[in-house]
């Protein structure tokens, strides 16, 4: 008995369109290796993911941004390319579908999104020029016609002509209309069913292939960079970090370390792919309105005169009430004020006619500081080290700025290599652009480290801890207060220096039930920490840091 035409019909229908689905997810594999391999002999920010989803990240509103580093924290970037990645994969399925039927059709639209990857890379501040356009219109050829390849109409093995079949009342032969779909005629490219596989398999191969050569050359052009942060001896400071003092670490678990530790500092940047920079051809250019004597310096320039160290608490003006985007660290490096000085830069405050600094990255970042907070005796840095070792690539080797008391978004430039003196009114930088606030002080912030927030400590004795900062005024005062009750005055560690955090401790004698704990600080000025909410658009978030726990 033999099958009914119809239902053969359309299992041959779904085969066709499955081969189709896969085709084109092939295509997109392949377009991607191969504008990987393409863009090792042009540079990684080239290629297509990392040039949209950085065009992407310039493009998306501020709000969303926020949300993003809120949901996500430093894996947001990650997010964002697993996005790109899953929106590719869609759309190289519907192309695929697309050409079964228009088979031209279909691998046209692979070239076009080769334009789209093209014309991202074109439009990213650091691009190099038509070079960069290069790796996706690359990938986008070999997608292209890679679709087209795989699309001829597949085979079916079969006569094209009636076929017998059995029906309840007899046998009788079915019209030309109701038979399996013929197979490709004389002169079109089909594909039976082992011709497709071993085709399918060898694009596949041939395209892993070649996105591994791709990845192994991309990591390849880094290892200079490498080599060179190795080869870094950081010099003696002739200005040493005072000691910290002995009571300035509580031995509290569970409480933040005084010094956040490398690996655990946080990370927030737009950058898709980490610049990856080479010490010993780095050179920083100073320039701009003010500047009488233009200066053009190596990193071994930068070795070689005076270095200072300091403990300095770093803030990212994304960090919520009460959040982790906030670290201590140790940095070593050369006054940023003494540099300008030379160049003869004068502060506004001074009758200089520039009142912002600009500071550029290598990947294309502008980030904009008040001329006269660098200049106003603060330890503003052109830092190359961290915690006793050169910087991280993550962190802006070989070069960041590092600016007491100001958000990371308008002082700390990471692998800076130009600055330019200028002013708000002439020049909007990254951020200002993207409707955040010219000048953003760091704002007096509280967070409690522990209890954690739903924690279950037990009746009794509970240590509650945290940290608390407000750089450039110093804390003078933590208090703690449980439900609705009265602020109660917190043990305060010792204090390092104005521009570090300070740790505070509460000993809280805990009854059964739920609580909410709440904390405040109060400045070196003598302002109390505000109540008042707000977001972290346009300059940093305020309010008090709360967390609720049930003591069993």
């Amino acid at each position: 008995m033999r099958q009914e035409p119809s239902t053969s019909r359309r299992g041959i229908r779904w085969v066709r369109r499955a081969r189709a689905a896969l085709s084109g997810l092939l295509a997109g594999y392949a377009a991607l290796a191969f504008a990987e391999l393409v863009s090792a002999f042009v540079r990684p920010q080239a290629g297509p993911v990392v040039a949209v989803g950085s065009a992407a990240i310039d493009r998306t509103p501020a709000s969303v941004k926020d949300w993003a580093i809120r949901h996500f924290g430093t894996d947001d970037k990650l997010v964002l390319q697993l996005g790109i990645l899953v929106v590719l994969a869609v759309l190289a399925v519907l192309l695929g579908l697309l050409a079964l039927a228009h088979r031209a059709t279909g691998s046209a639209g692979v070239l076009v999104f080769g334009v789209v990857g093209a014309a991202a890379a074109l439009s990213r501040p650091d691009s190099t020029g038509a070079a960069d356009a290069l790796p996706s219109v690359a990938g986008a050829l070999a997608g292209g016609l890679l679709l087209y390849g795989l699309g001829g109409r597949p085979a079916v093995t079969g006569p094209p002509d009636a076929v017998p079949v059995v029906r309840p009342g007899g046998e009788r032969p079915v019209a030309a209309d109701d038979t399996v779909p013929p197979a490709a005629t004389p002169g079109e490219p089909g594909w039976d069913r082992r011709g497709f596989l071993v085709a399918a398999t060898a694009a596949a191969a041939a395209s892993t292939g070649a996105g591994a050569l791709g990845r192994s050359l991309n990591g390849g052009r880094g290892r200079d960079a490498v080599a060179s942060r190795a080869d870094v001896l950081l010099p003696a400071p002739g200005s040493p970090a005072a000691p910290v003092p002995a009571g300035a670490r509580l031995r509290v678990p569970g409480i933040g370390p005084f010094v956040t530790p490398t690996k655990d500092f946080y990370r927030v940047d737009t950058a898709l792919v980490v610049p990856k920079v080479d010490a010993t051809t780095w050179r920083l250019r100073i320039h701009g309105e003010g500047v009488t004597r233009p200066v053009s310096l190596s990193f071994d320039d930068l070795l070689r005169r005076a270095a200072i160290e300091r403990d300095i608490t770093l803030t990212c003006v994304s960090n919520e009430v009460g959040g982790p985007y906030v670290g201590n660290a140790r940095w070593i490096g050369v006054r940023l004020a003494d540099l300008l000085a030379e160049c003869g830069v004068t502060p506004p405050s001074k009758g200089g006619p520039a009142d912002q600094l600009v500071a550029r990255s290598v990947d294309g970042m502008t980030i904009g500081s008040p001329v006269d907070d660098v200049m106003d005796g603060r330890d503003a840095l052109l830092a190359f080290g961290m915690n006793g070792r050169p910087l991280p690539f993550e962190h802006g080797f070989p070069v960041r700025m590092v600016v007491p008391g100001l958000y990371g978004y308008v002082s700390a430039c990471k692998w800076i290599q130009d600055i330019e003196l200028t002013t708000f009114d002439a020049y909007d930088p990254y951020w200002v652009k993207r409707k955040w606030a010219r000048r953003a002080p760091v704002k007096t912030q509280s967070r409690i480290d522990t209890p954690k927030p739903f924690a279950r400590p037990r009746a009794g004795t509970v240590m509650v801890a945290g940290v608390a900062w407000a750089q450039r005024r110093g804390i003078r005062e933590v208090e703690v207060r449980v439900d609705d009750g009265p602020w109660q005055q917190a043990r305060l560690a010792a204090e390092d220096t104005v521009d570090t955090w300070r740790q505070w401790s509460f000993p809280w004698q805990a009854a059964k039930g739920g609580h909410t704990l709440t904390v405040r600080a109060t400045d070196g000025t003598g302002q109390v920490q505000t109540a008042l909410r707000a977001r972290t658009i346009p300059d940093g978030a305020s309010g008090r840091h709360s967390v609720v726990v049930t003591v069993d």
